[in-house]
């Protein structure tokens, strides 16, 4: 995959985050993938599913602006700010990692601060 095309699937992921299309992103996500971020970590596609569904179900609304994205070979970095709510404001880097056929391989999350 290339540079370009993996930041594009990234912000196509994101997308499909924001309008809380778990059907969109299971094809997205590899069989072997590794979700983490501040309070979880769950290995394969079932738990990482099962884990983005508790998120969708705990929030009536998300909305996700990317502030800047960095690539290499096989991995795109995203600075969001995440809305939950239209009040909860979230500063989050996802660092996410794909394979050969442009399926996400792993999610790291690290939760930031609002300020500069």
């Amino acid at each position: 995959m290339t540079k370009a095309l993996n930041r594009d699937l990234c912000l196509s992921y994101l997308r499909k985050y924001e309008e809380k299309d778990i059907d969109g992103i299971e094809k997205m996500f590899s069989n072997t993938i590794i979700l983490r971020d501040w309070k979880i970590q769950v290995m394969g596609k079932k738990n990482a599913l099962e884990e983005t569904r508790k998120n969708f179900e705990a929030a009536n609304s998300i909305r996700i602006e990317v502030l800047a994205t960095f690539e290499n070979r096989n991995t795109v970095v995203a600075e969001l700010k995440i809305t939950v709510d239209n009040t909860e404001e979230l500063y989050v880097v996802d660092v996410i990692t794909f394979n050969t056929e442009g399926q996400i391989e792993s999610i790291r999350a690290y939760l930031g601060r609002g300020d500069s």
